[in-house]
């Protein structure tokens, strides 16, 4: 409970420089008068500022005297102790566990969940020295192992106030998130109570955040695999999960000509931002350390300037990211780990060269880029068109709790199966790049449609027609009203041209053959059918059929086949059944 003397709404003196949800928040703190305080707003909305504002009022009334801010990466201690030093709250972010106790001159530490979860005994005892607010900094992160989340709960027990922030409060896992109240929804499931919550959809009305525009790209990919056999497939088409994960590898392998044509086309819409805005930089977030230095050689050769890159295992990391941020270079490279909590607000173009997709991974990447520092800058993100990334992109402002209980997938529909898809793309694509072996052949680039506020715009075009560069073009200062307005002509202007073609092209007067272009699922169920209809007359069993069409026809197995492959199959089959 809170002390008699607590004041029940705070006369902040720096309310006049906070945002609306800022204040909302820090009255629905005081208000509710409890411990634990979970805030989920988006990313790039303030939440640092936030806290930092409810630490200074409550160091003044005296309900706490130290401050502990736990963050999930070292990059993130430094970026929390330079802005509590704007607040005049001195926090040290070279506390090691070996110290005892934080030098007298601070009001306290900042700490990362990897250092608490190593001696979770020693922050106990720093906690239970003074009256302590603990801001955990994305809390998600406390449960990202079994011992993470016991040292945390050890370590910060004690605390007289915990504060919890979290840009995505939900996790791809059950595991628990430590100090977060998990209540029953309308069907039983225990799902995450969050007490104060600024979404996406409000930030972006609210001009805190920029709007984005996704520019989904597709194209032909061929590998082969450890078997000898080349495999083919569009990004974007109805495949299975295994042939779109490696498809979507090749399309990100930077030998092949996706990866250039895509960073091509990011560049020429950076250099357009740039026009409105001059510091305007570009993130090419990557798999790993080879895929990275690998593109940003690509980005050299394309743009002549040498690309940043940072790799989070390495001690001047910290050091390059906030030059690239002071600088006004264009490019910079990460491995996917340093997505989150890279405070670079000049961030305005986006690549997405990563085999994650987990909804957490997805939004911290894009709160990379929706940072807004006035009104009117848009950003962009170039993306592989595959289901998983298209449903992430759709779903910008979706409002996700963490769930404990995984529930029964009858009816969830087609969004759930993706995000389900999506909750394990991660694990499945390391999986795969361990288990899989595979040479990629060539990649093909080419435009497909832009994704904004959830709709879709444009269709398939190849690189560097009016379509792409039109959307390429689009000013680099627009408010998000002004964006919708722009698509919607663009769409309108392509509907009439559309009607117009097809009024203009004759009638059929001939019966059209069988169409080639089924989908992948149609084809497998076509086929499947035929088998068992052959099986039947000649009583072999499936399996052999099978075999035997593979050694006829030629091509993998009918999981990985292509439509061509699958439908020389059902023709050479149709022969059979019909003699």
């Amino acid at each position: 409970m809170l002390s008699p003397s607590f004041p029940q709404r705070a006369p902040w003196g720096t309310a006049d420089k906070l945002r609306a949800w800022q204040r909302e928040a820090l009255d629905a703190y005081f208000q509710a008068d409890q411990r634990d305080f979970l805030v989920a707003a988006t990313p790039g909305a303030g939440k640092t500022t936030f806290a930092l504002t409810l630490a200074v009022e409550l160091l003044r009334i005296g309900e706490v005297d130290r401050v502990i801010v736990v963050a999930p990466t070292e990059h993130l201690k430094t970026q929390w102790a330079d802005a509590a030093a704007r607040v005049h709250i001195r926090l040290d972010p070279r506390f090691r566990n070996s110290h005892s106790m934080p030098a007298r001159q601070y009001h306290g530490v900042v700490v990362t969940y990897a250092q608490v979860a190593a001696k979770s005994y020693v922050h106990r005892v720093l906690t239970e020295s003074a009256k302590t607010l603990v801001i955990l900094d994305e809390v998600h992160h406390g449960g990202d192992a079994l011992s993470w989340g016991d040292a945390i709960r050890d370590a910060y027990g004690p605390a007289r106030r915990r504060l919890l922030l979290s840009g995505t409060p939900f996790r791809s896992d059950t595991a628990p998130i430590p100090f977060v109240e998990y209540l029953p929804d309308e069907s039983g499931a225990r799902v995450s109570s969050t007490d104060y919550r600024y979404g996406y959809g409000r930030a972006l009305a609210d001009g805190v955040v920029r709007p984005v525009l996704f520019h989904m790209y597709s194209g032909k990919m061929r590998w082969r695999t450890s078997a000898g056999d080349e495999l083919e497939a569009h990004l974007g088409q109805d495949n299975t999960k295994d042939v779109n994960s490696q498809a979507w590898r090749t399309a990100l392998d930077p030998a092949g000509e996706w990866m250039p044509a895509v960073l091509s086309a990011a560049d020429r819409r950076l250099t357009e931002i740039r026009h409105h805005v001059p510091d305007a930089g570009g993130l090419v977030i990557a798999t790993d350390q080879t895929a990275a230095r690998a593109y940003a050689v690509l980005l050299r050769e394309l743009t002549g300037e040498r690309a940043t890159v940072v790799l989070s295992d390495e001690a001047e990391a910290s050091s390059r990211i906030e030059q690239f941020s002071a600088n006004t270079s264009r490019w910079m490279v990460a491995v996917r780990m340093v997505s989150e909590g890279v405070d670079v607000p000049r961030l305005a173009v986006g690549v997405y060269a990563t085999s994650s997709s987990t909804p957490l991974f997805f939004a911290q990447a894009i709160g990379r880029f929706v940072r807004a520092r006035r009104r009117g800058e848009a950003a962009s993100v170039f993306l592989p068109n595959v289901p998983v990334l298209m449903t992430l992109a759709n779903e910008m402002e979706k409002q996700r709790d963490h769930a404990l209980d995984r529930q029964t997938k009858d009816d969830d529909g087609l969004e759930d199966s993706l995000l389900d898809a999506a909750n394990r793309e991660d694990d499945a694509s390391d999986a795969l790049t361990e288990e899989f072996s595979y040479q990629a052949i060539s990649s093909l680039a080419h435009f497909d449609r832009v994704v904004f506020d959830g709709k879709d715009f444009g269709q398939l075009a190849e690189p560097g027609t009016p379509e792409e560069e039109e959307f390429i073009g689009f000013p680099g200062l627009l408010e998000p009203e002004h964006v919708h307005e722009l698509l919607m002509q663009r769409q309108a202007r392509q509907g009439k041209l559309r009607a117009a073609r097809e009024a203009t092209e004759p009638a059929p007067t001939t019966t059209l053959p069988e169409p080639l272009h089924r989908t992948l699922r149609e084809q497998r169920q076509l086929l499947n059918s035929l088998v068992g209809v052959y099986a039947r007359q000649t009583g072999d069993p499936h399996g052999a059929v099978h075999a035997e069409l593979r050694r006829l026809c030629g091509g993998p197995a009918v999981a990985q086949a292509t439509v061509a492959q699958l439908q020389a199959r059902i023709d050479l089959l149709r022969r059979r059944v019909r003699s």
